[in-house]
């Protein structure tokens, strides 16, 4: 058993120079599966306002809304993902990227 966890820490290390990668590239994942709802949320929120209005928020969430939170969100999931040990990180990393898969094809996205 010690082997197989020495075995799985030493390929979770080998992602660690990553991690902000692939935080950005999960959080980027999840924006995508959510971001329909997001927008059918916006639109119904915003339905019957000024095209105007509509438009600038639109613009607002699409543009500066998402990238602020990938930007501002991936350090905090890099350094929750640094903290953890390398091999279970690495399960994290896989299964979170499966799931978000799974989740797509249920969806229709892929």
């Amino acid at each position: 058993m010690n082997q197989i966890l020495s075995f799985f820490n030493t390929l979770g290390s080998y992602l660690t120079p990553y991690l902000s990668d692939i935080s950005v590239a999960m959080i980027a994942c999840a924006l995508v599966m959510l971001g329909g709802d997001i927008n059918r949320a916006l639109r119904a929120f915003l339905a019957g306002k000024h095209f105007l209005i509509r438009t600038c928020a639109f613009i607002g969430i699409n543009a500066f809304g998402y990238g602020l939170l990938i930007v501002k969100a991936s350090p905090f999931l890099t350094s929750a993902l640094r903290s953890i040990q390398p091999a279970f990180m690495l399960a994290i990393v896989f299964s979170t990227f499966i799931i978000i898969g799974i989740w797509a094809q249920k969806n229709r996205q892929v």
